[in-house]
């Protein structure tokens, strides 16, 4: 049995950097953290701190001096924000890791965490992913540059400890969901935006919903409470730049997805696919051994209960509206 830290000796004293704090799985994460009681969070906000800005990076990081950072800011989209602006996507996403990263090894931050995406894997990569196949193909072309750029933090990553023994990771977590998700359809991902749709549909009284591609693609969704749980297991007992998986090993089709959450939602209508849309990626399901092995996560949330738990939260916010 692996001897780790307990959470409280490893967080102790620390001061914390978390980008993307106010956000879907920053705000998780922040709230997980508190729970581990280091000696100052620090939750940058978008409004205040470009980080696409080094100059703006080299201030902050001067300013607050962190042990460790959790880098969790992206810019992030379902397919249609991805097909719409790949260049902001691939620039921003690019420009906060590699001088974040950059600046955090000048400033001898202890150690970083990066949040990378499952978008980083070839379009055709077998099933089960493994951490190995990652450089064996081009991404799926509609996230390719949101892929490539968040993927570069794992090239710098390894470079740096390579050069300089600067202790930073890089994990890849799968698509997550859960309460607090982003609704808005013009920039949703698939789980948010079919529960919108079927909501939406079941309150006014339509008889379909138009869903896109033809339901045939494969997912694994991760419950974001479990994925900060992984996410804050990995910076207290994990020191490699070995990419590593974050997920929960269940894989769903879009179409049994969509009939799962019209089914919970109470939508009865009639589900028309829209062949006109990207299908995205074919298949997607990831090996989560290393994460088990190299620091003990598994998720613990079934999909069913999940979904349930972002329904009512969706439900609930809709109401108070």
């Amino acid at each position: 049995m692996t001897n780790w830290p307990t959470s409280s000796d490893f967080w102790h004293g620390k001061r914390v950097l978390v980008t993307g704090g106010a956000g879907f799985l920053g705000a998780f994460v922040v709230e997980q953290l508190r729970q581990r009681e280091p000696a100052e969070i620090v939750v940058p906000r978008s409004a205040t701190h470009d980080l696409t800005d080094g100059d703006v990076i080299r201030r902050l990081l001067a300013e607050v001096r962190p042990d460790l950072i959790l880098h969790l800011a992206a810019r992030v989209g379902g397919i249609g924000a991805n097909r719409e602006h790949p260049a902001d996507f691939f620039y921003d996403n690019l420009m906060m890791g590699v001088q974040l990263l950059h600046t955090s090894w000048q400033a001898g931050v202890a150690k970083f965490v990066a949040l990378g995406t499952v978008c980083a894997y070839p379009k055709f990569t077998p099933v089960p992913f493994h951490e190995e196949d990652l450089w064996n193909g081009y991404p799926e072309e509609t996230n390719a540059p949101y892929g490539l750029a968040k993927k570069m933090m794992l090239v710098q990553s390894q470079g740096y400890r390579e050069q300089y023994g600067f202790n930073s990771i890089f994990l890849l977590p799968v698509n997550l969901y859960g309460p607090r998700d982003n609704f808005d359809l013009d920039s949703s991902h698939v789980i948010p935006a079919l529960i919108r749709k079927c909501v939406e549909a079941r309150d006014s009284g339509a008889t379909e919903i138009i869903a896109w591609g033809d339901g045939s693609p494969t997912r694994e969704f991760l419950y974001v409470e479990d994925a900060a749980e992984g996410l804050l297991l990995a910076a207290e007992r994990y020191d490699s730049s070995e990419p590593v998986n974050l997920g929960s090993a269940f894989e769903i089709s879009i179409k049994d997805l969509t009939e799962t959450i019209a089914r919970l939602t109470g939508f009865t209508g009639q589900i028309v696919w829209d062949t006109s849309k990207p299908n995205g990626q074919p298949r997607r399901k990831l090996d989560i051994s290393r994460a088990k092995a190299r620091f003990g996560f598994e998720a613990h949330t079934s999909f069913e209960a999940g979904l349930r738990k972002t329904i009512d939260w969706y439900e609930q916010v809709q109401r108070g509206a």
